[in-house]
């Protein structure tokens, strides 16, 4: 069983930036494709941003031009960098190891204040 420690979650006045990580256990982000996603009380999940095995990266629409996802493999880590952060960013992140049918990690909450 894999688990996935996301941090980096707060709250930031709109405009602001946070970075977030995941850190999947026994070593193996470079083995799977790696993903952040966000779900708000009474919204369905979101597509924040992917990197596959092979970097390439894919972003949701909302979050396109602020958002970087990166993966440091030397770290086992994965990040994702959010700027210019809006109020509808607000939201749980959870972060993602293998897609849908792969593993999920606990979330860690962004509110973005205005």
């Amino acid at each position: 069983q894999v688990q996935l420690t996301e941090s980096g979650g707060g709250l930031v006045q709109a405009g602001g930036s946070l970075r977030l990580s995941c850190t999947p256990s026994g070593g193996i982000s470079r083995d799977y494709e790696m993903g952040w996603y966000r779900q708000a009380p009474g919204k369905q999940r979101e597509l924040v941003a992917v990197i596959s095995t092979r970097d390439s990266i894919k972003y949701g629409d909302s979050v396109k031009g602020r958002f970087t996802i990166s993966r440091d493999n030397a770290k086992n880590t994965v990040y994702l960098q959010m700027n210019s952060l809006k109020p509808e960013d607000t939201s749980l992140y959870v972060c993602n190891a293998g897609g849908t049918y792969g593993f999920w990690g606990q979330g860690t909450q962004v509110t973005v204040s205005s």
